[in-house]
């Protein structure tokens, strides 16, 4: 199978929009992690994003026909940009249809490259829809972001630099993930020129649809998938893709949302560049790695592969990051509420610095705090530091692993009800768009009370929203089916220990 994209990628049309990107040795994560790292710096092509290589090597080869009619992508990202100056430069008239939730700067980018933009549903799906609508009506040409050999050789470019820009033996090649067309492009070219170097993809957690295909041996669709990592929520990986991927990649990595921002930590630190967080997966995957394998001295390679992220979610990422470099603790901790117990606990964490407290005063006996400490790097002593606190008589739960006490939670410390009954809590994302607030209180109507609501923006097109809602027992299904039908992806977390803890009725404590 690679052999016949072999010739593809070495004749594919890139470089009229495209640029040959530098490979640069990432010196900081070098000496942290005692390995040669070098980092693929597609992040600095003329749209940000490796996507241009395989949307312009498949609009060149159009027909003359084809070309004259134009073409169309359904896209809230980097394949946009790329739809968008391939277009331009061959002088075709483009159309890109965007989810209405895309961010603003996204949707100004495409504009700016001369696309035409038609926002239309809150999901990829609706906007997917309404381009085929589109072209039946138009003629237009689709063009795929990844499931297609043309978009996939274009993106071989990538592979085929770095194997003239580095001659010396090479461990590994990581390589993030979504649909496929990136990681199957480059493992096709690597291994059918270097076979002994290993291709190891990096995905999300909550978005690992070529991971979950490996394990099951065919292509699968997942429920759902994370928002966080924009650039590569994909349910399932590309049919052509994936014929590649089977039998070329030897192993799928994921990481978690704190991985991936501390990894956005290291790229800055190395490059004073800002990676969005599907192109940091590599540098994450790429520290996983050494870490799991105790490998010293090797040469390894990673694709920066984008640096389209919005300012505003800096915060969101900054916040995140110490506990992504595992260098702090995230503790519910019970102490006494009397004068002197924040000394005496001061005194228990042993000159181990404070990294966040919260407390509100509820109850005359005891108080709960959250907490973040900061520990050695790699998480060591953290186990240590609980158990000293159990055994000074502390109750500790530890909510490091947490996405709502992270989330929401830590924003929210101290806000009980105790005259507030029937209450279920729902996580569930918001998609971030005028009147997506007013058309979900239209759909909530007068039957159900809110009792409580907490709404994190993060820059991305949906956001996370913590709700308590006042229901009967009864009433619990008919609520969640309102939920699907307005189509949120929700969680029922009204049994979660922090929120018991810092927002249920009463004043929970830890047990010790």
């Amino acid at each position: 199978m690679p052999q016949r994209y072999i010739k593809k990628i070495l004749n594919a049309r890139v470089y009229d929009v495209a640029i040959e990107t530098p490979l640069t040795e990432a010196r900081s994560l070098s000496r942290r992690f005692g390995n040669n790292i070098f980092l693929k710096r597609e992040d600095l092509q003329p749209v940000f994003s490796f996507k241009l290589r395989g949307a312009y090597n498949r609009i060149v080869q159009l027909s003359e026909e084809q070309k004259a009619k134009g073409v169309i992508c359904a896209s809230a990202g980097n394949h946009a940009q790329g739809v968008a100056l391939s277009a331009k430069t061959l002088g075709i008239k483009a159309v890109i249809v965007m989810p209405q939730t895309t961010p603003e700067i996204k949707v100004r980018s495409v504009r700016e490259h001369g696309a035409r933009v038609v926002l239309k549903g809150d999901a990829f799906d609706e906007a997917a829809a309404h381009a085929q609508e589109l072209i039946a009506k138009h003629g237009y040409t689709y063009i795929p972001p990844y499931d297609d050999p043309d978009v996939i050789a274009g993106q071989g470019t990538v592979a085929m630099e770095l194997m003239w820009q580095f001659t010396k033996p090479l461990h590994a090649v990581f390589v993030c993930v979504g649909g496929g067309g990136l990681i199957a492009g480059m493992a096709a070219y690597i291994k059918y020129l270097r076979p002994e170097i290993k291709i190891i993809g990096v995905e999300p957690d909550d978005s690992n649809c070529l991971q979950a295909a490996l394990a099951a041996g065919e292509r699968v669709v997942l429920d759902e998938v994370g928002i966080f990592a924009d650039g590569v929520a994909v349910k399932q990986i590309g049919a052509y893709p994936w014929e590649i991927c089977k039998d070329h990649v030897d192993e799928v990595i994921t990481v978690s949302t704190d991985e991936i921002c501390a990894a956005i930590k290291d790229v800055f630190e190395d490059t004073r560049s800002i990676s969005e967080p599907a192109g940091a997966l590599a540098v994450a995957g790429i520290k996983k790695y050494i870490e799991r394998e105790k490998i010293e001295g090797l040469n390894l390679a990673g694709t920066l592969s984008g640096a389209n992220m919005n300012f505003d979610r800096l915060r969101y990422i900054s916040e995140r990051t110490e506990v992504g470099e595992k260098r702090e603790a995230i503790l519910a901790v019970t102490i006494p509420e009397r004068p002197g117990a924040f000394k005496a606990f001061i005194n228990a964490l042993h000159k181990r610095s404070i990294t966040e407290f919260n407390y509100r005063y509820s109850d005359t006996e005891q108080a709960s705090i959250f907490v973040g400490v900061q520990i050695q790097h790699g998480g060591l002593g953290r186990d240590e530091l609980q158990q000293e606190l159990r055994d000074a008589d502390y109750g500790v739960l530890d909510l490091t692993d947490s996405d709502l006490a992270k989330q929401h939670i830590r924003h929210m410390v101290g806000g009980h009800a105790p005259n507030v009954g029937n209450e279920q809590v729902y996580q569930f994302q918001f998609p971030e768009r005028p009147g997506a607030l007013m058309k979900f209180l239209m759909s909530l109507g007068t039957r159900w009370n809110i009792s409580m609501f907490h709404y994190r923006n993060h820059g991305s097109a949906y956001s996370r929203v913590l709700m308590g809602v006042q229901i009967e027992e009864e009433d619990t299904e008919p609520f969640e089916a309102m939920l699907k039908k307005i189509g949120f992806s929700y969680d029922n977390v009204t049994d979660d220990e922090a929120y018991r803890l810092f927002l249920g009725k009463g004043n929970g404590l830890v047990k010790s």
